[in-house]
């Protein structure tokens, strides 16, 4: 971690005290932190975090949350961020106040709409669900008391006389299950969703809750208190949108992408124009299918869709003149003519690589970008298929590209639920008939190029020549893997600190 020369001083005189600040691994997040911090450290915690829900969904949807895979992959992945995954450890004071601060800072970027809301709630709950079921006995019993979710313990002679009703109205608990297990007396309101699947037993308005569900109890306090806290510090934008040091970091943080940098063109002349067709329907992602369909079609893409599909096509090795001749090539046989073409188009393509303007090599588009921009109107075809298209539509359009029945339910089902970014990833596998491609979808360009290992057996695409017969040199370097692209501009403001986050989740 990196730490100004005072904030390092007065994190190590004030490290023992605050161990008592996070007695336990588990938390409610109930008191946001009050120390300052460097800029990178937010920065970095907030990532890390950011990789770790991405991670949750990911395997919420591929494996059932009960599996011993499931299990294993979470815990790897906790180990790997240095977040807490074993309860109550002596050791993990670091791994504690980095769960607690990267919570507080995700809250404050995701708190920003509905939808970001909602996506940050079910990851944080399904993470808090497996760390919770992840604890003993034992140690649940001292999280419920630490929450101040102490529930009453029914005697044995009360369950000895409720036995049969207990055993009748709570599945899978035979009568000598039911004398060794412990039972709690919780309110109707708190075992509401028990008591809806006919889980539990009811009397006199409370539920007589086994042990072994108290889980869902815990889950939906928890939930009920992170909503809340949401709704609460989303009146609190106002404030964090004055703060320029805050701002732009959140901003970036709720629409990040946190995988390899793609700005960096490491395959620049590999693909010549005449693959790019052939190349569409193989290894295009389905966004980026459909504005090249549509351009072969209309020969128009409207400012939204040339900006996402040139940037895409820059990213998997376009130069500058191939888009110039490709982009003319396709509008001239439009209403476009050439010397319109020239005037008021090629100029926002060699913008686009940094040649004209403020000369920014601007990045190619990521799927949190892409998902998270304005939906596309009449005549557009940007955007994400799977997002902005009607189900309808979408069924038909992959019914048209020989999407089996049964792969088109499981989109649509992924679709449903809002999982955009892991539709994409199912198509990914439905179309290269694969079972789990082993990594978590997050940008177009990845795609394009884990299809090519793929279709190439684990190699890069091949060299090609261009279009004026120059062979291009073949280039063997790799992807490098950065933390983002979008959230380095912090790192020249590396000493300073933001002070306590308090203030930004309470009420004026």
């Amino acid at each position: 971690m990196e730490f100004s020369s005072r904030a390092r001083q007065r994190h190590a005189r004030l490290a023992g005290d605050r161990r008592d600040q996070y007695p336990h691994s588990l938390q409610f997040y109930l008191e946001p932190p009050t120390e300052s911090i460097s800029l990178v450290e937010f920065e970095s915690f907030a990532i890390d975090r950011l990789r770790l829900l991405k991670v949750v969904e990911n395997l919420g949807v591929s494996y059932v949350r009960s599996s011993d895979t499931y299990k294993t992959k979470l815990e790897a992945e906790l180990r790997k961020l240095k977040f807490p995954y074993r309860a109550l450890a002596e050791d993990d004071y670091e791994a504690r106040r980095k769960d607690h601060i990267s919570h507080f800072i995700l809250r404050l970027a995701y708190c920003q709409s509905e939808d970001l809301r909602r996506w940050f709630l079910q990851q944080e709950m399904d993470l808090f669900r497996y760390r919770f079921n992840e604890l003993t006995e034992s140690l649940m019993q001292k999280f419920l008391e630490h929450a101040n979710l102490s529930f009453e313990a029914i005697g044995e002679d009360l369950k000895n006389q409720l036995a049969n009703e207990l055993s009748a109205s709570t599945p899978g608990f035979t009568l000598p299950k039911v004398k060794e297990q412990m039972f709690y007396k919780v309110g109707l309101a708190d075992a509401v969703d028990l008591f809806r699947t006919r889980r539990v037993f009811i009397k006199g308005g409370f539920a007589y809750v086994p042990f072994k569900e108290i889980d869902v109890i815990v889950l939906n306090n928890y939930r009920t208190k992170l909503s809340k806290a949401l709704a609460l510090t989303a009146r609190s934008l106002p404030s964090i949108q004055s703060d320029e040091r805050l701002q732009p970091l959140l901003n970036h943080l709720s629409h990040s992408y946190v995988g390899p940098d793609y700005s960096i063109q490491k395959n620049t002349g590999r693909i010549s124009l005449e693959q790019i067709d052939a190349l569409s329907v193989k290894s295009f992602p389905l966004c980026m299918r459909q504005l090249h369909r549509a351009l072969r079609e209309s020969h128009h893409l409207r400012h939204g869709g040339r900006m996402q599909y040139g940037l895409f096509l820059k990213g998997i090795g376009l130069t500058l003149e191939q888009a110039l001749e490709f982009w003319k090539k396709e509008f001239i046989k439009g209403k476009v003519d050439a010397d319109k073409f020239d005037k008021g188009y090629a100029y926002s393509i060699r913008h686009n690589y940094g040649k004209e303007g403020k000369r920014t090599d601007y990045t190619p588009y990521s799927c949190m970008k892409i998902i998270m921009s304005n939906p596309p109107s009449q005549g557009d075809y940007h955007g994400c298929p799977f997002r902005h298209s009607d189900p309808e539509l979408l069924k038909q359009k992959l019914q048209s590209y020989k999407i089996p029945p049964s792969g088109i339910a499981q989109v649509l089902e992924l679709v449903k639920g809002m999982h955009y970014q892991l539709a994409c990833q199912k198509y990914f596998e439905l179309t290269h008939d694969v079972d789990d491609i082993g990594f978590s979808l997050n940008h177009p360009n990845q795609y394009f190029t884990e299809s090519q290992k793929l279709l190439n057996g684990g190699r890069e695409p091949k060299k090609e020549f261009n279009n004026s017969g120059n062979f291009q040199q073949k280039n063997n370097s790799q992807e490098s893997l950065t933390s983002s692209s979008t959230l380095t501009s912090s790192n020249e403001k590396a000493d300073t600190e933001l002070e306590g986050l308090e203030a930004y989740f309470t009420e004026d």
